[in-house]
């Protein structure tokens, strides 16, 4: 059946190279292990498609006309940058057991996304690396990045010769190594200090003069959008300020605001950038108080009616989730796949929700001891584990030889709309509610050590 599949998807490979090119694009392939019931594709931060998978868990799509471009697609959990051209016809195969290092695509266009791919997954395991030479001086670490960053463009100039690269593949493709390398000597002169960097190195930030800090074609570009927040952060900082420290203060957010709105002058990539840093200061709960304060500033600087909108009603979603506010209703899914209220299901005792997903697995084993350890501790609270994906025959399996109380499993079943009413951006995340199902805490960190306080604070 396999060997079938390829001789029909290397036929197709050569009927597409041989044709002239179509004036739509079409998308489709097939996701092994699949841990949604779709794929979900997004231009501009904006949901563009959905669609379900079919048999054997294969998918596809044509599309007339579409905005071209740089696009997300998205198999929850995970998700990855897609370049779609005119007349491109992508397949894409991968496994959600190692969803980046076995995600390979065929078909016309896609060889720019195979070397996004490549150079995404070299940079990957650079990390460590990179990591460990932050202590060296400046001038050392500059020319290991500068070594690495030749040996990218020498197999960018190899790529480039052998196809055919329309002028935004050109810059996409090449924005894919560049940035990443200078958002390395970024982090580095913010993890050492700028005055400390430059003691040592006064050319040190000589490569920004090569980078431009308006291109429309990257504003949604990830590793642009990188780059881009942490330059800003450097640039928002004052003399002798610690990075680490500003960070977490609403006056650092607004001084990026700031040189959002003088610096740059393209509408797209100013009005994301200051979308990014919206979620950065809501998301720090700690900050809630100064949140108006910081709104104020932020709808003098962003455009988009749709951008507004949403970070209001994120805003308006964090309220909700306050201590002394009733959680907000949502529907689970029960291990025999039957939906019903979180309000239903959750209430009669004082209960901690903790959240885990079916692509990681050695997450749920170690939340599973955690939550032993805490069951043996504050006996009088129910521990209830969330699934952010919906259900299936493998993961109950696995509950039943793991032996874990089916009635205290649940999975959502709608992500999206779960995700934004209970303000859910990590799996760490830990909500404590009590009998009635009021909020006793909206925030909290299953994993930190101050969440046994939390629990020791509200089990009478």
């Amino acid at each position: 059946m396999k060997k079938a599949f390829y001789i029909v998807l290397l036929y197709f490979v050569y009927a597409c190279s041989s044709e002239s090119v179509p004036e739509g694009a079409f998308l489709g392939g097939q996701i092994i292990n699949p841990s949604s019931k779709t794929v979900s594709i997004y231009k501009n931060n904006k949901l563009l498609d959905s669609i379900v998978l079919g048999a054997n868990n294969r998918f596809e799509r044509s599309y007339d006309s579409l905005d071209y471009g740089i696009f997300k697609f998205e198999h929850l959990p995970e998700s990855q940058t897609l370049l779609i051209e005119k007349g491109d016809s992508i397949w894409f195969r991968t496994n959600t057991t190692d969803f980046n290092s076995s995600l390979v695509f065929s078909g016309r266009g896609s060889a720019k996304n195979n070397f996004l791919m490549e150079i995404y997954l070299s940079l990957q395991k650079e990390s460590s690396f990179l990591a460990s030479k932050y202590s060296n001086k400046s001038s050392d670490f500059g020319e290991i990045i500068d070594s690495l960053l030749q040996e990218k463009r020498e197999n960018w100039i190899k790529f480039d010769s052998i196809n055919q690269l329309s002028p935004e593949a050109k810059i996409i493709s090449q924005a894919s190594y560049v940035y990443p390398y200078a958002n390395r000597k970024e982090r580095y002169a913010l993890i050492r200090g700028r005055n400390i960097t430059l003691e040592q190195d006064s050319l040190y930030f000589n490569f920004r003069k090569y980078l431009n800090f308006g291109e429309e074609n990257l504003a949604y570009f990830e590793p642009y959008i990188t780059y881009m927040l942490n330059f800003l952060n450097q640039e928002a900082l004052v003399d002798g300020e610690n990075f680490f420290q500003a960070k977490q203060t609403t006056e650092f957010n607004i001084r990026r605001l700031a040189l959002i709105d003088q610096l740059i002058p393209t509408e797209n990539l100013r009005n994301n950038l200051a979308r990014t840093v919206a979620y950065e200061e809501l998301i720090n709960f700690k900050n809630f108080k100064h949140h108006d304060q910081f709104l104020k500033y932020y709808v003098t600087v962003n455009t988009s009616p749709e951008y507004e909108l949403e970070i209001i009603s994120l805003q308006a979603s964090l309220m909700k989730m306050q201590v002394n506010q009733p959680l907000p209703e949502i529907m689970l899914e029960d291990t025999e796949f039957q939906n019903a209220s979180s309000v239903a299901l959750l209430k009669g005792q004082k209960t901690v929700l903790y959240f885990w997903s079916q692509t990681q697995m050695n997450h749920y084993k170690r939340t599973q001891e955690r939550v032993k350890q805490y069951k043996n501790e504050f006996p009088e609270f129910r521990f209830v584990g969330i699934c952010i994906q919906s259900y299936n025959k493998l993961v109950r399996d696995y509950q039943k030889v793991m032996e874990i109380n089916p009635k205290n499993q649940f999975a959502f079943v709608d992500f999206e709309n779960a995700r934004k009413k209970w303000v859910l951006t990590l799996l760490n995340k830990g909500i404590v509610i009590d009998e009635k199902g009021i909020i006793l805490e909206g925030f909290g960190n299953f994993y930190s050590p101050n969440f046994k306080e939390i629990l020791e604070k509200n089990h009478r």
